[in-house]
């Protein structure tokens, strides 16, 4: 039998709501990123790192809802929390005190923020830092890296279809790691360029840290030219207590935030400087407007700071140490076994590369029979692409095992055609 046929086999229910959900929603599926042929499991509950699906199959989760779940499902610190703040209520049209505890524990860990607001999605917060660089500045020109993900609004995406000609026109994409290759690819543009956004550890990006001297010479860089510098930690502030600009050492003006710090519900933020963020404040004349029915929801508020006060730097650092295991033990795998197949990441960050080249199942390559699928029989969760995050309730047992997995379905690919 196929590993096709064995997770068909597996999974009559979840066929079954796939077909249901294909006739209400385009592709059977509301979100891009969690499908992949011939259809993903349908989870049905999660505790700690195990999830179930409506088939009974259970599975050690290794992605937490695309990094967000640090604490792992149901914690009970976040449990409560929710429950408290549900029972006063779950939305007012008015400001609430956990939002600015949650600010203020976010100031705590980031100096370079100063004043942040609060939105529902990282696409959200990337959109509103992009559009404060260019009020603030008076500059329309952005720029992004390669192999970058900043969500999916229209300057985000400039180049994909959907997205007007002229909006591309307002991006520059450039090489990453390169500090000539990026003045090379601005010049003559310096007067026109608002800002410089970059995620620290990419995420889509296969899990790639930047060098510390990259970032360095970009902070100087964009003080030199007048243009202001952007991280986004939407998926890197996992990586330590202060986030990625605390391990790497070097300040942004405006940094967005997401995953993490909504506890497992919608919320981010965008924060930095307070000359810049003060554009948003109401009281000046021309502020700008920044509305959102939702923004700052006091329940997820409180399951964000509830899972901020739980991620103690003891923890961090249990969650590094686990991480180097799991590179350490695949990558010895894979360089005794000769396949050409490699581990990345950082900290709790991982990319498993099943081919030689960059793309091979990083972006969903022959998923259906390759290293997601083959992981699911194993009893794991990871991306499409190959990409997991460890959370607070994993073991070395289960980092053990999750590589032993990964080097017995690696093992078993047919080699990758690049």
């Amino acid at each position: 039998m196929s590993r096709l046929d064995e997770y068909r086999a597996r999974t009559p229910r979840s066929a079954e709501l796939f077909e249901r959900a294909s006739r209400s929603l385009p592709g059977g599926s509301t979100r891009t990123t969690v499908f992949f042929p011939p259809y993903a499991p349908y989870i049905a509950s999660g505790e700690g790192i195990r999830i179930r699906d409506v088939d009974g199959n259970v599975y050690r989760d290794f992605l937490g809802n695309y990094t967000s779940l640090i604490l792992g499902h149901a914690h009970p610190a976040v449990v409560a929390a929710v429950e408290e703040q549900v029972r006063l209520g779950s939305a007012f049209a008015a400001p609430t005190v956990v939002e600015i505890e949650l600010a203020e524990e976010i100031r705590r860990r980031l100096p370079s923020v100063e004043l942040l607001r609060f939105t529902n999605s990282g696409t959200e917060a990337t959109m509103f830092a992009l559009r404060a660089a260019r009020a603030f500045t008076g500059r329309p020109l952005m720029a992004r890296f390669e192999r970058f993900y900043h969500g999916t609004h229209d300057i985000a995406m400039a180049g994909t279809p959907g997205i007007p000609a002229a909006i591309d026109g307002l991006m520059v994409t450039l090489p990453w790691g390169d500090p000539e290759g990026v003045e090379r690819a601005l010049r003559g543009r310096e007067g026109e360029l608002a800002a410089i956004i970059i995620e620290p550890v990419q995420g889509s990006g296969g899990i790639r840290a930047a060098e510390p001297g990259f970032l360095a010479f970009l902070r100087s860089y964009c003080d030199r030219i007048g243009a202001l510098l952007i991280f986004d930690e939407i998926i890197a502030f996992r990586i330590g207590p202060n986030g990625a600009q605390g391990v790497f050492g070097v300040r942004p003006d405006l940094t967005t935030l997401g995953k993490i710090i909504g506890g497992g519900y919608p919320l981010a933020a965008f924060g930095g400087r307070a000359d810049v963020m003060g554009i948003f404040d109401a009281r000046r004349r021309g502020a700008l407007t920044h509305g959102g029915t939702f923004n700052g929801n006091p329940v997820a508020a409180a399951a964000g700071l509830a899972t901020l006060r739980e991620m103690t730097p003891d923890r961090y650092a249990r969650l590094e140490v686990l991480g180097d295991r799991l590179r350490a033990r695949v990558g010895d795998g894979f360089r005794a076994a000769g396949p050409e197949a490699r581990i990345e990441g950082v900290a709790s960050l991982f990319q498993a590369f099943a081919g030689p080249s960059e793309s091979a199942v990083a972006t969903g390559h022959d998923a259906a029979s390759g290293l997601f699928l083959g992981l699911l029989l194993e009893g794991f969760y990871l991306a499409p692409r190959g990409m997991g995050a460890i959370a607070v309730p994993a073991t070395e047992s289960d980092i053990d095992e999750l590589a032993d997995a990964i080097l017995r379905v690696v093992g078993s690919l047919a080699p990758v055609v690049a």
